[in-house]
């Protein structure tokens, strides 16, 4: 029984540790893609801006839902 609530603690542990790297890899997509994007077609930078804070209300579901999900475990 102990061996198993460990195993459960040390899953929850590398989830949580596993949140800053998918916030950051979702982020820096999509404003690569922002950066690229105005490059190909405008002068300014309206797509980086939208596409940045896209990405970080898609992180921040992300790591809701990741922790929602954890709680539910319980």
């Amino acid at each position: 029984m102990s061996k198993n609530n460990n195993l459960k603690q040390t899953n929850k542990w590398l989830v949580m540790m596993n949140i800053p790297f998918q916030m950051g890899i979702i982020i820096f997509c999509f404003t690569y893609l922002g950066i690229w994007l105005d490059e190909k077609y405008t002068n300014s930078s309206i797509f980086t801006i939208i596409l940045s804070l896209f990405a970080v209300f898609i992180a921040l579901y992300n790591v809701i839902r990741q922790v929602k999900n954890l709680n539910k475990d319980d």
